[in-house]
């Protein structure tokens, strides 16, 4: 085997041990959306800051779901685009629905926490959802992820929806960041069945929990100053003996994040470093160490793609460019089946060392910022795990 191709193997046996351990996990389909004699009450709980744009479309969706008791709660979270106005425009009198102002954020909570925690002192069910405002929900969402919270049987189910992607950029990016998040966990059966706090993540978009396992984990007071605050949570639940399980809801739940190269780095940003950091046990070390390490990862797209583009224009050797080569064809295979999964054109793939640029930008400059957090014309400081615990 020439030299050059045993060094392009691990751009073939990487992807294969990533595309191995996001095996598919179990889908709601496997749970029937119908609900027994005596159904739990459940709160949904929807905080919504400037979602004029999304609140329409998740609030009637909410209101369309099959299962026979909820009541919905939207905070409208001082919002200057009249998101309220538009809520309770939609929500049209029904008795299910109520539309409230957050109270004045105090100091040391992020306001999306503070908004679920006011809803909180309102909420009478015994199972709560807390979903985001930029989500659409089928209406048989629910009443199957109550069937598998009762069946599997759960604390916390967390469920991965579809991703819409209306933009280029959106589509060349989204697919990538996703992987990067099942190559740090696995695939969905393994999060669920995994017992350390540190192995559990949960999809904001989406989780449901149970009313006392909630309290027990400290809701989201325990979260308030945490970025992440869906990842937390299914941490806390684990820890105080919670069974936390994550389920593929894509043919029930879609969601649109960003709209937009601008918006998805404003919101990736925020999260990826100040959140990711508390996906591993780091001391003061390892936390220094990953600031400044964070964008690597992201490089590997690049680096074969400008050693080839060196290699053709003579500045390096042939034997090179026949790496840089390989190495180019069996990342380009590898996301072909991640751009079709995210139901994204797999012509996305020819420009992942384009992606890689991109997120190795975004990682660098969340890493910058570090614990530093603006989103929705608000600054915070989220402050780590470790950091809480010490």
């Amino acid at each position: 085997m020439p030299p050059w191709l045993l060094a392009a193997l691990p751009w073939a046996i990487v992807p294969l041990v990533i595309w191995w351990r996001a095996r598919p996990g179990t889908s709601l389909d496997a749970y029937a959306p119908s609900a027994p004699a005596s159904p739990d009450l459940v709160s949904i709980i929807v905080p919504a800051r400037d979602e004029a744009r999304n609140i329409e479309r998740c609030l009637r969706s909410l209101m369309a779901t099959t299962w026979p008791r909820v009541e919905i709660f939207v905070v409208d979270d001082h919002s200057s685009d009249g998101t309220g106005g538009i809520a309770r425009r939609v929500a049209g009198g029904d008795p299910r629905v109520t539309i409230m102002d957050a109270p004045p954020l105090p100091d040391g909570w992020f306001g999306k926490q503070w908004a679920c925690h006011s809803a909180m002192q309102r909420a009478r069910g015994s199972v709560l959802l807390f979903t985001d405002a930029d989500t659409a929900h089928g209406p048989e969402l629910l009443g199957r992820a109550m069937r598998a919270l009762a069946d599997r049987p759960a604390d916390l189910i967390s469920v991965m929806g579809r991703q819409e992607l209306g933009t280029f950029w959106e589509r060349l990016l989204m697919p990538q960041v996703f992987v990067v998040i099942i190559s740090r966990y696995g695939g969905l059966e393994q999060m669920s069945r995994s017992t350390d706090p540190y192995e559990k993540i949960a999809n904001g978009q989406f989780f449901l929990v149970r009313r006392n396992a909630y309290d027990r984990a400290g809701g989201h007071e325990t979260v308030r100053d945490h970025v992440a605050e869906d990842l937390r949570i299914a941490q806390e639940v684990c820890r105080a003996g919670g069974a936390v399980h994550f389920l593929d809801g894509r043919g029930y739940l879609a969601t649109r994040m960003y709209d937009g190269l601008g918006e998805l780095i404003r919101g990736w940003e925020k999260n990826v470093y100040a959140g990711g950091r508390d996906t591993m046990r780091l001391g003061r070390t390892g936390q220094a160490l990953l600031r400044v390490l964070y964008p690597a990862p992201a490089l590997w797209n690049v680096v074969p793609a400008v050693l080839g583009a060196a290699a053709l224009l003579g500045v390096l050797p042939a034997a090179v460019g026949s790496w840089a080569l390989a190495c180019y064809l069996a990342s380009a295979v590898f996301w072909v089946t991640q751009y079709r999964e995210a139901e994204v054109s797999p012509a996305y793939a020819l420009l992942h060392p384009l992606a890689g640029s991109v997120m190795a930008v975004l990682f660098a400059r969340a890493a910058w910022r570090g614990d530093r957090v603006t989103w929705k014309g608000r600054t915070y400081r989220s402050v780590s795990a470790r950091e809480k615990s010490a």
